[in-house]
This record gives structure tokens, C-alpha cells and sequence, in this order.
């Protein structure tokens, strides 16, 4: 990428887009306290912003105790990145959930739903204190229950949750693409994979995949929510784009999701059936790894329109157009159900706080969560 593209005009609260995505990371676990954040340059060109942007992000993280920069050094995650003052913790919070809250009582939620939804966020923060480097029984398998596969707003709840709950109890998550969760289940490194993905031939999410890679063996899928997927836009739509056929469109910069993927999957299917190729798409091969790295492309003005879910585009103040619903579920292997780490996670789909806390999030319906059709 050039230097050019680096230096390009960055729309004035970009750099909150990035920062919130890395909070993300670190609440999950994904970057580790000690862990080397990219230098700003290189930052700035993998995100496709200016330099600014990321030394304004790393800045706001620095202010929160997230991270500390030190020469020779660079930024790095906080040793104790959670551990940092109650009253500035509490304010990042209260910053976080601020937004959220507003919102849910302007469409009209009950204060018992938002009382779950702030629940559940500090859940999530709290999940930041865990380290990654849990240690596993002498066994080598995990006390816990290791999940993979697909990012979702949803499952972060869910795992925030969990931790919180039971905060000695290992739960280890790391997000990469619907299809290499199904693989990491056929090649049992881990007890859940999340997929969302869709057949063309038979118009069925996940189930054909999963009879696929783990054929004539009993699998479970657990419904975690439905979900809107739509084009994330700025505020306003001002590059006016309306459906799949303006991705085409002269002047138009798309940022796409990884291969793999069940958006990259979903979009390669709406580009089909408006006959649009993908060639003509400029744009169609950046790839941002998460739904919240798709709004901060957006919301930093690096790109017009991105494939990705509501809530993404609600969690960085993006508009939405709708595009298709989908079923996000976990897949597991049914003889493995009653073990104490995936009855949690099922057990834990079912309750109010989850469903009160999913509902929030926006373009979620956890309606059916939990509930479990068998392939196979």
C-alpha cells in the first residue's frame, strides 16, 4: 500500500472505530497483555488509514490503561490492562455501554432488558482480566471448553458471560472464519465451532457443510441468534448505495471478509444472483478480518461499503441496508454434549440475561436460542 493511500483524509472519529475494535480483541482474549500492537505505519496501512488515526487510537487506549507504549519497546497491551483504576474503568464502561443504553430506551426497551444488556457488557470487560495463557491440566486438554470458528458480536456476550461467571473456569475463544471452525471440530481441536453458512444448491445454512466435513457422524447445531446481514454505509449513504448491483458502481470502494468466511460466502452469492462479477467490484479483495473491522473501514472513510452485520454498523454509528437474515449457530459433536464445558455454553443460551443482552446488540433475534437440531 502506498504511502499515498496511507495519508488519505480520515473521516474526524475514525480512530474510535479502530480503538473499539481492538478493545474487542483484547476483552476476548485475542491480544494477550504483553502482546506488540503493529507500528502505526504499518497499522495505518493494513487498516487503510492515515497515521494519525492510529496514534489517536493507540492514544485512547493508552488513556483507558489499556496499553502502554515504552521506548524501544512500542505499544504494547497492559500487564493489567483490566486492573487499572475503579473510576477510570468505570467511566470506559459507561462510555462503552453509554450509546447502547440511550438507544434502548428510545426504541422503547423495559429497564429490566437494559439492566441485563449493562450486565452483560461488563461481562465482557471483565473477560479482558483473564489471561490467555490459562494453564490446562497435566492432562493437556483444557478444563474449560474451547470454541472456534466464526466472529460474532453475539458469542462475545456469550463468552463474557460465561467468564465472568465461573472466572477460574477457562473458556478459550479465538474467531476465525465459519468453515476452519468446522474444520478445528472435524479435527477435534475444539468443542464448538460457530458457523453461519449457506448452501446455494439447497438454500440451508450449516447443515450440509457439516455433513461435509464430518460425514456419517451424529452433530449438533445450536441455534445462538438469527441475524441481519446487510452493506454497512456511512452515515447518510452518501455514496448512495442501495443493493448489490451498486458495489459495481464507478467510484465505489468495498471492503470485503476473509475466504472462508460465511459473509465472504453470502456476498459471492449476492454478487451471482445480481450478476455482478466480482472483478468489477473495486475493493472485492481487501479483507478485514471481523464485522467491527469492516464499520471501522467505513467509519474511518478508507472504504464506502462493507458486507456485515447490523450490529457492527450500530457498534460504530454506520447506517445499514438490509440485505438477508441468517441462522448463526454452534456445531458440536452429540456425544459430547453432557460435558461439563458444552452444557454450559448450552445451558448458558437459554437464560434471560443472554437473550436481554443479544436482543440490545441490534439486528439480533435470540428467540430460538439454544435450541438444537441434529445432523446426521
Amino acid at each position: 500500500m502506498t504511502d499515498q493511500t496511507i495519508g488519505h483524509r480520515t473521516a474526524p472519529d475514525g480512530y474510535r472505530a479502530i480503538a473499539a475494535a481492538l478493545v474487542h480483541q483484547i476483552a476476548a482474549g485475542d491480544l494477550v497483555p504483553g502482546t506488540r500492537l503493529p507500528p502505526v505505519r504499518e497499522a495505518a496501512a493494513r487498516w487503510g488509514v492515515n497515521v494519525n488515526t492510529v496514534q489517536r487510537a493507540y492514544a485512547h487506549l493508552a488513556a483507558q490503561g489499556l496499553v502502554e507504549a515504552r521506548p524501544g519497546r512500542g505499544t504494547r497491551v497492559a500487564p493489567a490492562a483490566a486492573q487499572a483504576a475503579a473510576g477510570a474503568r468505570a467511566a470506559r464502561l459507561h462510555v462503552l455501554v453509554g450509546e447502547a443504553l440511550s438507544g434502548a430506551l428510545a426504541l422503547g426497551y423495559r429497564p429490566p432488558e437494559i439492566a441485563a444488556a449493562f450486565t452483560a457488557q461488563l461481562a465482557r470487560w471483565q473477560a479482558a482480566r483473564q489471561r490467555r495463557d490459562d494453564r490446562a491440566p497435566a492432562s493437556g486438554r483444557p478444563r474449560g471448553v474451547r470454541l472456534a470458528g466464526s466472529h460474532d458480536l453475539c458469542l462475545e456476550v456469550l463468552v463474557g458471560q460465561l467468564r465472568a461467571a465461573r472466572p477460574r473456569w477457562p473458556v478459550y475463544w479465538r474467531p476465525s472464519s465459519s468453515l476452519a471452525g468446522l474444520f478445528a471440530l472435524a479435527t477435534d481441536a475444539c468443542d464448538l465451532a460457530g458457523t453461519h453458512l449457506l448452501d446455494a444448491a439447497t438454500g440451508e445454512y450449516n447443515a450440509p457443510f457439516v455433513e461435509r466435513l464430518l460425514p456419517g457422524e451424529p452433530v449438533l447445531l445450536v441455534t445462538v441468534a438469527e441475524r441481519e446481514q446487510g452493506l454497512l454505509v456511512a452515515p447518510g449513504n452518501p455514496a448512495g448505495v442501495r443493493e448489490v448491483r451498486d458495489l459495481a458502481r464507478r467510484g465505489v470502494r468495498f471492503v470485503n471478509r476473509p475466504r472462508g468466511s460465511g459473509t465472504r460466502l453470502l456476498c459471492d452469492q449476492l454478487l451471482a444472483a445480481a450478476g455482478v462479477s466480482p472483478s468489477t467490484v473495486n475493493g472485492y479483495d481487501r479483507e478485514a478480518p471481523t464485522h467491527l473491522a469492516v464499520a471501522a473501514a467505513v467509519a474511518a472513510g478508507t472504504a464506502d461499503v462493507g458486507l456485515g452485520i447490523r450490529a457492527a454498523a450500530q457498534a460504530a454509528g454506520l447506517d445499514f441496508v438490509p440485505l438477508a437474515r441468517e441462522r448463526y449457530e454452534l456445531a458440536l459433536r452429540a456425544a459430547r454434549q453432557d460435558r461439563p464445558g458444552v452444557a454450559a455454553v448450552l445451558a448458558a443460551l437459554r437464560t434471560p440475561a443472554f437473550r436481554a443482552a443479544a436482543g440490545i446488540l441490534g439486528g439480533y433475534d435470540p428467540t430460538q436460542a439454544g435450541s438444537i437440531r441434529r445432523v446426521g
